[in-house]
């Protein structure tokens, strides 16, 4: 994909397109309550629109893509997440900016995904939604929707976007999209980054900050990747885990990567068992990549013996990833790259932010 630009240089302007794509999938902010059955259902798109009248005093011009039929998050899948890399790569030199609404459960794992998906992406893609449907009266989403269209139409002095990468909007917190989980059901704060600061804050202005936001090569074009390898398995630990069960796991053949969610700074039972499976799986090209259960910190492999011992079995540190980033990049990276030595190192970097080293 080509971009225009007035020459290449630091101080070249960029040429604005005035018009931001909205791209709506599904989720709570567009349903409305069936009066039978008391339960929320998907409406028409141009419901939805027509209930926020204040989208004409927003500066920006608005174009709009339905999924149809709406997709409810909890049936996100990655097929569809190619599909959205595809309708933004396609439609890219069109807009200045992205924003896609979204039901709430899989956000992260959309956000997470499309980071991996959109290679050198330099314009803003937000993901919003919201906890109760746009058309009631207490509704969350009409302040997320505006405040996302805005900060994907906002851009500097130069016509650079102000935040070139996957983005989550919620309640005030603009949040990078891998670095972003759910942490409420119910209240209108729904999405937090706890192990990075936001990127920016949505008060009475906008308070951005700016050497938390990545810098993409804006000569560069966005290499898109449509392709996951879905081989992959979330593992918790807790005590009682059953020998058995894991080795049924580890023994299916198809798989390639484990996410193991361990205790504290990356601990697991000195197990016997545990470790001999865990080298087992290594020794057949199975990467068993160590997070936290803990919603902030970091896996340190080396504070503790039994994090050591890990490391010792061919466990690689997850750092501080997410388990919504973690999965999808190994889904990623695995699409790319069959030798496992490669997505071991690379799972040992940060590609689009997702980690701290």
């Amino acid at each position: 994909m080509e971009h225009t630009y007035e020459n290449n240089s630091s101080n070249a302007v960029q040429k604005r397109n005035n018009c931001v794509l909205l791209i709506y999938t599904g989720g709570t902010i567009g349903m409305d309550r069936n009066v039978i059955t008391g339960s929320l259902e998907p409406l028409d798109f141009a419901h939805l629109v027509g209930n926020v009248p204040e989208l004409k005093l927003i500066s920006t011009n608005v174009d709009t893509y339905q999924f149809n039929p709406p997709i409810d998050s909890s049936d996100m899948t990655p097929q569809l997440w190619a599909e959205l890399t595809r309708i933004i790569v396609s439609r890219y030199d069109s807009y200045d900016g992205f924003v896609i609404l979204h039901g709430t459960d899989t956000m992260a794992y959309t956000a997470s995904a499309l980071s991996f998906m959109l290679e050198n992406l330099t314009k803003p893609v937000i993901l919003t939604g919201s906890q109760l449907p746009i058309g009631q009266l207490r509704t969350d989403g009409k302040e997320n929707l505006i405040t996302s269209i805005e900060l994907a139409s906002d851009c500097n002095s130069r016509g650079e976007p102000m935040v070139p990468e996957v983005c989550i909007y919620f309640s005030g917190r603009l949040l990078r999209g891998n670095r972003s989980t759910k942490i409420n059901a119910d209240g209108f704060h729904a999405f937090d980054s706890f192990n990075y600061p936001h990127l920016c804050d949505a008060g009475v202005n906008f308070n951005y900050h700016h050497h938390h936001i990545l810098s993409p090569d804006f000569s560069k074009p966005v290499t898109p990747h449509f392709d996951l390898d879905c081989n992959v398995i979330v593992m918790s630990l807790f005590p009682g885990l059953q020998e058995s069960i894991i080795r049924h796991v580890i023994d299916a053949p198809e798989l390639r990567a484990i996410v193991m969610r361990s205790y504290g700074s990356g601990n697991a039972p000195r197990s016997p068992w545990l470790m001999g499976l865990l080298e087992e799986a290594a020794s057949r090209g199975v990467l068993v990549v160590n997070i936290s259960q803990c919603v902030s910190g970091n896996v340190e492999m080396s504070r503790y013996d039994t994090g050591y011992q890990l490391k010792e079995a061919g466990v690689v540190s997850g750092y501080d990833s997410t388990v919504e980033a973690a999965v999808t990049k190994l889904m990623h990276l695995q699409a790319r790259y069959k030798d496992q030595d490669t997505i071991r190192q690379l799972m040992s970097r940060s590609i689009v932010g997702e980690i701290t080293i």
